[in-house]
């Protein structure tokens, strides 16, 4: 049978097309291996690109001056000096040096590793008593073939005979391109349009009671009318900030800054720090006082050795697929992207041998239970959920404020069952702390941990919270946050949309004005049995704005009905959240008596309620006081803030709870 030209024409293009789908699909069963990694040098730039990121750091400097991806040439903002673009900072001080604000710039490049599947490079600085902070600094770059980012990570060292001085923070800063990243993602529900840095001055944004916050009254964007910017209200605790980052739209691309384990940052799992600003700003904030004061500003003495390794940091790139909407498939991703990091930790390829890897580190394994005498008929509990780490050696709690070793942290299982792992060499105290019950769990015996050692077992772990009798009344709950209390709704000018997630009302701006407004001639009585700390406790006790704009003490009085007195102490026990330049004096039953409690003067930095903070560093007093002040029927107890040069010297309670005597 004859095939006419036109029959033998439609078999060729299907045989064509057959045979292109095959070929495709081998493509995508065998894809090409990835480009390997190119490093170029010049006299001013470093150049390393592995096909998918290109990255530009200034020679000998070390700062990141440019990051191509997805056929734009520079993520970074082209407007600053190529010194201030990406780059790593601290702030210092010491006896003849007021807090000075330092790039860290290298004086010295050298190349680690250089072949196809990793470039390492090292931009070192040396202290040589110019003037700079007394601390040797070598910052490394990494990049992988096939990676769609790069990594981070330095290493900070002294040496004895070195000069003392406070390090007040460190940080790794990125300033991406503000015509292109708008969109900033901290979390699932806080995430939105930026303004640019000219909404954020005269005439188009206007400062409010500090700086970093700025009212947007005609800002170049309408749809950010009347919102309220404030770069304290994307701060996240450590044991949430794993990603973060920003989104360009019109590229539909994103830039994530993804750190895969907390164990050197400082403060432990509670700590809370910034994340991103306007302008648009990308941070990885290694150590600061924020949320806590000086306790979190490491002091190094006169001759002091010390070396910590920062990271590494891992600066991730997506693009959108498919048509897809940048947010959320992005942040997708990014998330997905974060716990493939935080599998691989830690990581192999760091050159460093101040890096680990896994096979030199050891793990301890235990359980942790808890046995309150007056709760669960004394029967010891699973502490389910604790939070159970490795810290420097310390007191009870002192973790906190634990800002120079490495810290490795993690949550019990149902039982109390928990592992440690991946822990350096060194010597730690193991600490834990218990959700629903006040105060800090440490191990009696300090624990070695050597190189390689593959487990250290612990076994059953009792830890018995602070307690004198049985429970006659409680506010809140312990758990070292203020989400519980009442948090008002913000003045409607002030009002941000995108936080209007139950955890994220907090952030709202202004709430401190609230209180004064709510109540402005008395304060609210909280009566135990019929008041609900959840619509009549304000969640920070702060002080009454007076007419000629300054403030007055505020006096918090629960009331309570003792129908049976006890001979013996009764004791109250005050979990506070934070405190800042504050003085808490507690009086029973007569204001003008005597106080049972006091407090020292300006306790306390942790400026939380500024700084829209769930808490700042934890403070438990235990007051005890003899029968005989009480009455039979109705008592009341005055809880009073007096210190008033400002709206934010202020207290935040966790827990408030009264026992009696022992039984």
């Amino acid at each position: 049978m004859e095939i006419t030209h036109r029959e033998y024409c439609w078999r060729w293009g299907y045989c064509v097309l057959f045979l292109s789908m095959v070929l495709m699909f081998k493509l995508q069963a065998n894809p090409a291996t990835p480009r390997g990694v190119k490093l170029q040098q010049t006299s001013k730039h470093i150049v390393i690109d592995n096909g998918i990121v290109t990255l530009t750091l200034l020679n000998p400097h070390g700062s990141v001056t440019g990051i191509k991806y997805n056929g734009v040439d520079n993520l970074m903002e082209s407007e600053f000096k190529e010194t201030n673009r990406g780059y790593w900072d601290l702030v210092w001080s010491d006896r003849s040096h007021p807090q000075s604000f330092q790039i860290i710039m290298g004086t010295e490049f050298r190349v680690i590793r250089n072949d196809e599947d990793q470039v390492e490079v090292s931009f070192t600085s040396k202290w040589n008593s110019s003037g700079r902070v007394p601390l040797n600094i070598d910052k490394r770059y990494v990049m992988l073939r096939g990676s769609s980012g790069f990594y981070a990570y330095a290493m900070y060292e002294r040496f004895q005979g070195w000069p003392g001085f406070r390090l007040h923070q460190t940080r790794f800063t990125f300033k991406l391109r503000e015509d292109k990243f708008q969109y900033v993602v901290v979390d699932d529900t806080r995430h939105h349009v930026m303004p640019s840095s000219e909404d954020m001055r005269a005439p188009r944004g206007r400062p409010l009671a500090y700086k970093e916050a700025v009212h947007l009254v005609n800002p170049t964007n309408p749809k950010l009318r009347g919102i309220v910017d404030d770069k304290y209200q994307f701060s996240m605790e450590n044991k949430e900030a794993s990603v973060h980052g920003w989104i360009s739209s019109d590229d539909e691309i994103g830039f994530w800054v993804i750190t895969p384990s907390q164990e050197f940052r400082a403060g432990g799992p509670m700590k809370q720090e910034l994340t991103s600003h306007s302008g648009p700003t990308a941070l990885v904030v290694f150590q600061s006082g924020h949320y806590s004061g000086d306790q979190q500003r490491p002091l190094f003495s006169d001759g002091e050795p010390w070396k910590k390794v920062y990271g590494p940091v891992f600066f991730y790139l997506n693009r959108a697929q498919g048509g897809a909407p940048p947010f959320p498939s992005l942040w997708k991703d990014a998330k997905k992207q974060m716990k493939h990091e935080v599998r691989k930790w830690p990581y192999s390829f760091p050159t460093s041998p101040d890096f680990p890897e896994s096979n030199q580190r050891g793990a301890v394994h235990g359980r942790l239970l808890v046995m309150d005498r007056y709760f669960n008929g004394g029967a010891k509990a699973a502490a389910a959920s604790a939070y159970v780490g490795l810290a420097l050696p310390g007191q009870p709690g002192s973790w906190q404020s634990e800002c120079k070793g490495y810290q490795f942290w993690t949550r019990a299982d149902e039982d109390g069952s928990f592992s440690i792992k991946n822990v350096r060499e060194g010597t730690y105290n193991l600490y834990a702390f218990v959700p629903g019950y006040i105060g800090d769990y440490r191990y009696s015996v300090p624990i070695t941990i050597s190189a390689g050692e593959d487990k250290v077992l612990l076994g059953d772990l009792v830890y018995e919270p602070p307690r004198n009798g049985p429970t006659l009344w409680e506010i809140g709950v312990p758990d070292r946050q203020v989400l519980e209390f009442f948090i008002p709704d913000p003045d409607p000018k002030y009002y941000n949309p995108f936080l209007r997630a139950p955890k994220d009302r907090i952030r709202q701006y202004g709430l401190w004005d609230r209180y004064t407004e709510l109540y402005p001639n008395e304060d609210p009585i909280y009566t135990v049995g019929s008041s609900d700390y959840r619509r009549d406790w304000f969640f920070a006790h702060v002080p009454r704005k007076t007419g000629n704009g300054g403030f007055k003490p505020t006096t918090r009085k629960i009331r309570f009905r003792v129908d049976r007195i006890r001979d013996g102490n009764y004791t109250i026990r005050v979990a506070i959240a934070s405190s800042h330049l504050s003085q808490l004096k507690i009086r029973l039953n007569r204001l003008s008596d005597h106080s049972i409690f006091s407090t020292r003067s300006n306790s306390g930095q942790d400026n939380a309620v500024a700084r829209h903070g769930l808490h700042g560093l934890q403070e438990l007093y235990s007051v005890s006081f003899r029968s005989s002040l009480l009455i039979t029927g109705i008592n009341a107890l005055f809880f009073t803030q007096t210190k008033t040069e400002s709206p934010f010297q202020a207290i935040m309670y966790d827990y408030i709870r009264l026992e009696g005597p022992p039984l």
